[in-house]
């Protein structure tokens, strides 16, 4: 899996194109498993790979007020997001409750939409900004690169835990 400043590396046309790829992805590693496969945890504290399906389906609405606030907005001070916010969202949306493909199928609606609005920005717009609480000044540029390592990362948590491992 790479790194966040791999990513970095990669052009715009590779970060999207990796984003693009994404519920293709999901569904595949998905695709023929039980419910109770998917929704086993493997072990105390980490994700089961529904709930790493659901995280992904729930960020892509945080990242999408992201690009708005950015483009709405001179330089805006991003809100802090609690760092035990996907935990309390994983229990309070009952993740593990989900129909994995209503999940998927709501996922990738949310990344169309984020795509068709990515598609649309002129030059300009792709190097607005705000500041972050902790990583400091983020362009929509350095959103889609989050957000392209934030895939990798939880489609590799997703198989992970499909193969028992944490």
């Amino acid at each position: 899996m790479p790194t966040m400043e791999e990513v970095a590396k990669q052009s715009r046309e590779g970060k999207l194109a990796r984003m693009k790829r994404t519920p293709d992805d999901l569904a595949a590693a998905v695709r023929g498993k039980a419910d109770d496969v998917l929704s086993r945890r493997p072990d105390g504290k980490n994700w089961a790979a529904k709930e790493a399906a659901c995280h992904l389906r729930d960020t892509e609405e945080l990242f999408m007020g992201r690009f708005q606030l950015l483009l709405e907005l001179d330089e805006p001070k991003l809100p802090s997001l609690d760092p035990t916010t996907p935990d309390r969202w994983a229990d309070e949306r009952q993740y593990l409750r989900n129909d994995v493909n209503g999940v998927l199928a709501a996922f990738r609606k949310r990344r169309d939409e984020t795509l068709g609005h990515l598609g649309k920005l002129t030059p300009e717009q792709w190097k607005r900004g705000g500041v972050h609480p902790t990583r400091g000044r983020m362009t929509v540029e350095d959103f889609v690169t989050l957000m392209a390592w934030h895939d990798d990362n939880h489609l590799d948590q997703l198989k992970r835990a499909l193969e028992g491992k944490a």
